[in-house]
């Protein structure tokens, strides 16, 4: 942004960008990105929603194994959607897969609470499958869901860790829900840790 004096008045000249950004018809696009790890993956993703007008609102990235992937949400001018998503499937031809949708946005809700839910035990098969089923029996909606296998530092043996940040309906009793993971803990021999945000 560039900025003028005049008689001591002080005026703010936006550049064709910012004032393309500020005045057009917005459209909120989701983004999936996946491809092999490298240096500047995602300065590669920032540059061309920056050239476009884009506004990168916010991303979860990470590198998995040999993968990179991430999602993101950004707010592009309808003008220059088109011209956005031609550019980022050329990326394809570099190894970068990315997939586009419009954010269509979360349909009115009941009021929601935030909870988080950490495991920590012994892996085995099924584990993510059996946790993700109690919450989804009580309509609890995944918000943010991280999981790794670590060796443990005595025995050498592999532990699963998982961090899960969940949105609880505001039918959903708190203790029908945490007495329900306790015992799906004890029946995976597993150690849980159930903490309600709000």
């Amino acid at each position: 942004m560039h900025c003028q004096i005049h008689f001591g008045r002080q005026v703010m000249l936006a550049s064709p960008a910012a004032a393309g950004y500020r005045f057009a018809m917005h459209v909120p696009l989701v983004m999936t990105v996946i491809g092999k790890d490298r240096p500047g993956l995602v300065e590669t993703v920032a540059r061309l929603v920056a050239e476009h007008g884009g506004n990168w609102l916010e991303s979860r990235m990470c590198r998995l194994g040999g993968e990179f992937a991430g999602i993101l949400r950004v707010h592009i001018a309808k003008d220059n959607q088109a011209a956005l998503e031609a550019a980022l499937r050329e990326l394809g031809q570099h190894g970068l897969a990315v997939q586009v949708q419009v954010d269509r946005g979360a349909a009115a809700e009941p009021l929601r609470r935030l909870a988080r839910l950490e495991i920590v035990g012994q892996d085995r098969p099924g584990i993510v499958q059996q946790v993700s089923a109690a919450l989804a029996l009580h309509g609890v909606n995944v918000e943010e869901f991280s999981s790794e296998c670590t060796s443990a530092p005595m025995s050498g043996e592999l532990l699963f860790h998982a961090n899960i940040t969940m949105q609880i309906p505001a039918a959903c009793q708190l203790a029908d829900l945490r007495r329900e993971v306790e015992k799906l803990a004890n029946d995976l021999m597993v150690d849980s840790n159930f903490l309600a945000l709000d």
